[in-house]
């Protein structure tokens, strides 16, 4: 969610029952403003908020001129004070998923595995002792979520021909017949489905836009819901995979975003409540 615009974004995605107080609204409008020009980003994403046990995260994602280049994150205890998050690995990713039970709400709190590869402790860990700390836990969750649930309107970015990725200053919104289908929501990550499609497939597609995977092919079919609220006037995207994250859209404009709020933990039921 853009900075400027967040007050009126979370009272579109309070239907799900979330939100900041006026407390945290009014520190994160501050803090966040002095965030984009102390670390010269050229814009800031308020990502989220991530609940722990003792204490919550909340998440900012600064992005550079390259919309689809990787992001800096950042996490705040207070949404006042920010510290900068080490980039997520592959690795990283892999040992985080293999960690079961909610955040503690302490950076430096430590996780040990009772059973692990030796190749994966080699490359992340650098004693012998096979510990994760919860930043990097934290990491990686970010990281998945952003992977799997992070999504946006189709067009509302365009893929240069040097590659680079930007925002479409020619989007207006998506209409509200199309604003109702999965297939209008892209990911916005690399692309895998794309890659495996046929010649064939792809002659109907823009390049300049259609660059990255539907919603309409996830797996499980079934992912997510699409509402509409306010009077039928915004559309709502809610993921049944990782709980917590919430899109909204409304029709004819360029308002548009996604925000998590949740405990970090991926619901592994779905396929079996579906």
């Amino acid at each position: 969610m853009e900075v400027v615009s967040l007050p009126a974004a979370l009272e579109l995605v309070a239907g799900g029952g979330v939100g900041l107080s006026p407390e945290k609204r009014a520190a994160l409008g501050a803090s966040l403003v002095v965030l984009q020009r102390d670390y010269r980003f050229e814009r800031v994403w308020f990502w989220g908020c991530i609940q722990g046990v003792r204490g919550a995260y909340y998440i900012a994602e600064g992005l550079g001129p390259d919309r689809a280049a990787p992001r800096s994150r950042l996490y705040s205890l207070n949404c006042v004070e920010w510290s900068l998050l080490p980039p997520g690995t592959e690795a990283m990713v892999a040992l985080a998923e293999q960690l079961k039970g909610r955040f503690q709400g302490d950076p430096s709190f430590e996780y040990e595995y009772p059973e692990i590869d030796a190749e994966d402790a080699e490359r992340v860990f650098e004693d012998d002792k096979p510990i994760m700390k919860e930043e990097a836990r934290l990491v990686a969750t970010i990281e998945q979520i952003d992977r799997a649930v992070g999504i946006i309107p189709r067009g509302a970015f365009v893929k240069t021909p040097l590659g680079s990725v930007c925002e479409n200053r020619n989007f207006e919104g998506l209409s509200f017949t199309e604003a109702k289908k999965l297939s209008s929501y892209f990911h916005f990550t690399e692309p895998v489905n794309l890659k495996n499609k046929t010649l064939l497939e792809k002659a109907d597609l823009d390049p300049s836009t259609d660059f990255l995977d539907s919603l309409e092919h996830d797996i499980p079919q079934g992912s997510w819901t699409v509402q509409l609220e306010k009077g039928d006037s915004v559309v709502v995207l809610r993921s049944l995979l990782w709980l917590g994250l919430t899109f909204y859209h409304v029709p004819m404009t360029k308002q548009y975003g996604y925000v998590y709020f949740g405990t970090g933990e991926k619901n592994l039921d779905l396929p079996f409540m579906l």
